[in-house]
């Protein structure tokens, strides 16, 4: 059985046809699981949201698709949040914020967001001199809270990661399909960074023989994000679409 694995696009329906068209040429999935953060971003939000409404694919729910979903933006909305919510309908908020919190894909395999109890925390990353790296094994052994599964699939951290529990799952993250940079002022202050602009996918292939892991970066025209990014008045975000870096200076995400 092959899983591909979509996280964190965004909004960056550029991005995501590159991944889906990749997808294709490498013989497809038998499943297609979407970890979640689905349109926030000041990109293409309502061509995304149709393009995965079509799509139809077990989707779970990340920090940002709650963030959307609310009625009415307030002092706590992230800008791209706001953007995303003004070009959505309520019905397709309301699709966002029914989405599950966690899948169980095949048995043994399940996918959540960030962690298993909660959308907007690290699971195998932390801040350490402003920027995400790594957790300390114990400190990701401990978020798991003794979960018990072969393979946890998550995303959130726009890092791919691959990292075998001793005793424990194997933890995969595919990385970002449609922001490979952020910055985040939620103290501690930190940023993300993939470190180019590719759209970020993944492929986890079970059988009778060991589990694989790929972990698939695809070029596509980020510079066409980029310029939708500065004209919805975010150059940090288009810095970001094309470098895969944020700027030493940028306003909050």
């Amino acid at each position: 059985m092959r899983i591909a694995v979509l996280a964190d696009i965004h909004g960056n329906v550029l991005a995501l046809d590159a991944v889906l068209d990749d997808l294709e040429r490498r013989g497809g999935a038998d499943i297609t699981i979407n970890l979640g953060d689905c349109v926030s971003g000041p990109l293409w939000p309502r061509e995304t949201f149709e393009r995965l409404e079509a799509l139809d694919l077990p989707t779970v729910r990340g920090n940002h698709d709650r963030r959307v979903a609310v009625d009415t933006p307030d002092e706590t909305m992230w800008a791209s949040d706001v953007y995303a919510q003004e070009r959505l309908t309520a019905a397709q908020r309301e699709a966002l914020l029914a989405l599950p919190f966690t899948l169980e894909i095949v048995p043994g395999v399940v996918a959540f967001h960030a962690r298993p109890d909660h959308d907007e925390k690290y699971l195998a990353d932390a801040v350490i001199d402003g920027r995400l790296m790594r957790a300390p094994l114990a400190d990701i052994q401990r978020r798991l809270k003794g979960l018990d599964r072969r393979i946890v699939l998550c995303g959130h951290s726009h890092r791919a990661e691959l990292i075998r529990i001793p005793g424990g799952p194997v933890i995969f993250n595919p990385g970002s399909v449609g922001a490979p940079a952020y910055d985040d002022d939620t103290p501690p202050a930190h940023v993300s960074e993939q470190g180019s602009p590719h759209a970020r996918y993944g492929i986890v292939t079970l059988g009778d023989g060991p589990d694989r892991f790929e972990s698939i970066a695809v070029d596509y025209d980020h510079e066409a994000a980029a310029r939708q990014a500065e004209q919805a008045g975010r150059p940090e975000w288009a810095h970001a679409l094309r470098t895969g870096f944020m700027p030493k200076t940028q306003p909050g995400s």
